[in-house]
């Protein structure tokens, strides 16, 4: 028996009889019914976002008028949708969506209908702030973060530095607001939570991806910095530093769900005396212009070897390494990371944009969209490549750059 209500039934006859099968698939997307987005409905507005004479704007605004429901099930299904839209559509749904002066204006709605409506109402208003956010990101950078092509010739590893300095607190923007969705297990009841959920997952899995690209990118930058640049990385690869943290919870949170571990990226740890040597750099940089290049101050353009042994946390007898100044490729070899306080990842370049390919086992949350492909991409695990050969070679092996 189906669960549409029949305002359900209404507005998509409505919208057959204008001739307007695009809104009729958003209205039947969107109903009163307590479960995901059904697979037909979604698989046929991606299609429509591919076909060259879609009206992209009405469909956008069908779920933006979808979005001024008064029930936290079509509010939310209307959210899940365009988020699906903006992963697996074309491009120009996400570009419409940011060249809009408005978006999801949620950050007062509230279903006071029953205490199930009332609770839904809160995470409806975090992913709505998400999906701007999202949008507001491509509006600054010109592209989407999640759909970039990653790795070592990927977009945030050959950013220039002003660039990166620009578009690194931007990402770690859309980062802070994805983690405020701040979920627990127990309150992923319903298929529709659970659907924007899982899409949050899998936005969340690419964003660290160009994250951990873009921390790279600046540690290898970081020694030819002028002072002020320094400065600014130096606060960003700190903020990066307490992300990590909350990015590993939401990883955790994902497989007590039943998302399989292997489609979960293991996030790897660096030693925090990277950050010491960061910071000595720093202090050296401005002990020079004041015109006191000590015996300690590290030179211009190279890593410092100047870091505190009483600083640097030790797990067992097995110090942390310091970082030394690269003398050539041995200084690489034995930069092996152990175990520490500070975390990164580096991933196996994604594919820049559309749905993964198919996955061998694919869990039971892959048909909550209609696509078991979801978690399709491979374990992210370290590089084995050799560093660069650059003034950052002994820091950047312990990244696996």
């Amino acid at each position: 028996m189906s669960g549409q209500t029949l305002t359900d039934r209404i507005a998509a006859a409505q919208y057959q009889l204008t001739g307007s099968d695009m809104a009729r698939a958003v209205c039947k997307a969107t109903t009163h019914e307590v479960m995901a987005p059904k697979k037909k409905h979604l698989e046929y507005l991606v299609s429509a976002t591919n076909t060259t004479n879609v009206n992209i704007p009405q469909m956008a605004d069908t779920l933006f008028e979808r979005a001024t429901n008064a029930s936290w099930v079509v509010v939310f299904k209307a959210l899940v949708t365009s988020h699906h839209m903006c992963v697996h559509g074309n491009e120009r749904f996400i570009q419409y969506l940011a060249s809009r002066t408005s978006l999801f204006n949620l950050s007062n709605f509230i279903d006071k209908t029953g205490s199930h409506g009332y609770d839904m109402s809160t995470f409806i208003r975090r992913y709505g702030r998400y999906l701007n956010e999202k949008a507001f990101a491509y509006r600054q950078m010109a592209f989407d973060f999640t759909r970039v092509k990653k790795g070592a010739d990927g977009v945030m590893r050959t950013m220039t530095t002003e660039k990166l300095l620009k578009g690194m607190p931007v990402l770690q923007t859309q980062i802070d607001t994805l983690l405020e969705f701040d979920v627990h297990p127990k309150e992923l009841n319903n298929g529709i939570i659970n659907a924007a959920f899982l899409l949050l997952f899998k936005d969340l899995v690419k964003l660290f991806a160009s994250y951990n690209d873009g921390i790279i990118n600046l540690l290898e930058k970081y020694f030819k910095m002028k002072k002020s640049d320094c400065k600014e990385a130096l606060e960003i690869y700190k903020r990066f530093l307490t992300r990590v943290t909350k990015i590993g919870e939401f990883m955790k949170l994902a497989e007590t769900v039943g998302v399989d571990k292997n489609d979960i990226p293991d996030i790897n740890y660096a030693p925090s005396s990277i950050l010491e040597s960061l910071e000595t750099h720093m202090n050296g940089l401005e002990d020079t212009k004041g015109g006191k290049k000590g015996e300690g101050s590290p030179t211009k353009g190279s890593p410092t070897n100047n870091v505190s042994p009483t600083s640097t946390p030790a797990k067992s007898s097995n110090a942390v390494p310091t970082l030394q100044p690269p003398p050539g490729e041995s200084a690489a070899a034995a930069a092996a990371p152990e175990p520490a306080e500070d975390s990164l990842l580096d991933l196996d370049p994604l594919s820049s944009s559309g749905p993964s390919g198919q996955s061998a086992a694919p869990t039971s949350w892959g048909d909550l969209l209609g696509s078991a492909d979801v978690f399709s991409s491979p374990a992210p695990i370290l590089s084995s490549a050799p560093p660069p050969k650059t003034d950052t070679g002994a820091i950047m092996s312990l990244f696996g750059a």
